[in-house]
């Protein structure tokens, strides 16, 4: 037992090790894979200063279900001082080969997107992040999670 215990915690401590530059990771399951266009998926998290800059992502997790190479997404924001803010934002999910962006596995495909670099927030405090699908689909099929990553800018 104690000869699997030491490998274990070693691949623990690698992969912990690799992720130093996360300051905020979050992901939302979307029930069923369909992803309702009144399903607002929310993010909270706290900025301690404004001195540090970060790097924005979307993680989205689909399926060969997923009818698009696109997904656009509706995000609104509420600052800690009371202010608002509202962006439309397109996540290319597929290349211009037509293969997915990012890993997969059998139906499933990860893609972790870049949608802004060297961010400083301009408060600190907590924010409070909704994001929905933009996709003008009722019901868009193949969306199995979608979440939120901040990474601090190297």
């Amino acid at each position: 037992m104690k000869q699997l215990l030491v490998p274990f915690i070693l691949l623990a401590i690698f992969f912990t090790s690799c992720d130093s530059n996360r300051f905020f990771e979050e992901n939302r399951e979307i029930t069923d894979g369909v992803w309702d266009m009144k399903q607002r998926l929310t993010f909270e998290f706290d900025v301690p200063d404004t001195t540090t800059a970060y790097n924005l992502y979307y993680n989205v997790r689909t399926s060969d279900d997923y009818p698009y190479s696109n997904l656009y997404v509706f995000q609104h924001i509420d600052f800690p001082n009371g202010k608002k803010g509202s962006d439309t934002i397109e996540l290319p999910l597929v290349n211009p080969d037509g293969s997915w962006v990012g890993t997969g596995q059998g139906d499933l495909h990860d893609c972790q997107l870049l949608f802004r670099k060297n961010v400083r927030f301009p408060v600190s405090g907590k924010y409070h992040m909704e994001v929905e699908q933009a996709m003008r689909m009722q019901q868009l099929p193949g969306v199995k999670d979608v979440g939120i990553r901040i990474e601090r800018a190297e």
